[in-house]
């Protein structure tokens, strides 16, 4: 028996709300900081469902075994790490941290969801180089949106240790951007595309 990705993925994100909840419940967290973040989160969770339905990404929809799709749901869990720090621990954050951490959240939501609308839409109509647009200074605004999502996300929990997690994730994702950077230069034109974008950060000089 197998299990899609997606499936995996999907069921994970829709219990972070109700895990959020029931950690405030328990250890008696009714502070804002717990609020902000269950708001965040559980918005970061309603746009992924949403954009499942409108612009599923493909990758995601290969089958894996249940045991693989049970160690990738005990990976994603490693995301919750930041909220059962924040809340079991009553961490104090300071002022500036929601502030920081909201912004470096929402220009995270911002590269992600418009990085995959671009590239779903636009290999619909044609296959090749995606060189406008996000991708015109990024070849993966997709994974920097994700990546700022979680850390604005774990700079909130404000403890270092869900950092480590977060590190894991990126050194996975600079692997898969990598496979990608080696499945698009087939394409005419991928030297002189990638000299001028950075692999994550926009290469903006």
């Amino acid at each position: 028996m197998k299990v899609s990705v997606n499936a995996t993925i999907n069921t994970h994100k829709i219990l972070v709300t109700p895990l959020v909840l029931l950690m405030m419940w328990y250890f008696n967290n009714w502070s804002a900081a717990a609020f902000l973040y269950l708001s965040l989160h559980g918005t970061y969770t309603m746009l992924w469902l949403f954009k499942q339905k409108i612009y599923p990404d493909k990758n995601f929809e290969q089958k894996i075994p249940i045991r693989g799709a049970v160690l990738l749901f005990v990976l994603l869990e490693g995301y919750c790490l930041a909220p059962y720090l924040l809340i079991s621990q009553h961490n104090e954050v300071p002022q500036w941290v929601f502030a920081a951490a909201s912004c470096v959240f929402v220009i995270g939501i911002f590269f992600h969801y418009v990085g995959d609308a671009q590239k779903y839409f636009v290999l619909k109509i044609r296959k090749g180089l995606i060189e406008d647009g996000l991708f015109t200074t990024t070849r993966n605004p997709n994974y920097l949106g994700e990546i700022l999502i979680y850390l604005g996300l774990t700079l909130l929990s404000w403890h270092w240790l869900p950092l480590l997690n977060l590190g894991g994730w990126i050194i996975y994702f600079f692997y898969n951007m990598n496979k990608k950077d080696q499945s698009m230069s087939r394409h005419d034109g991928f030297g002189n595309y990638k000299a001028n974008t950075g692999q994550l950060f926009p290469r903006i000089f």
